[in-house]
């Protein structure tokens, strides 16, 4: 059996950018301004969060 976990970064009404697993991005769509991925691993989402707030797309919590 594979692990199909998929992880997606998301931008809220507050500007911060937070890391959910696909399954709580499917019921929380309001207040989500933009998303970024899927990616296949957690240390994935979090190397690209920096990025985003390295741009200015996303504050820090």
């Amino acid at each position: 059996m594979t692990n199909t976990q998929t992880w997606y970064i998301v931008k809220r009404s507050t500007e911060n950018c937070e890391i959910v697993p696909s399954e709580q991005l499917e019921n929380d769509r309001q207040n989500i301004i933009e998303q970024w991925g899927p990616f296949t691993s957690f240390a994935d989402a979090i190397a690209r969060r920096v990025g985003l707030i390295r741009a200015g797309k996303c504050q820090p919590q």
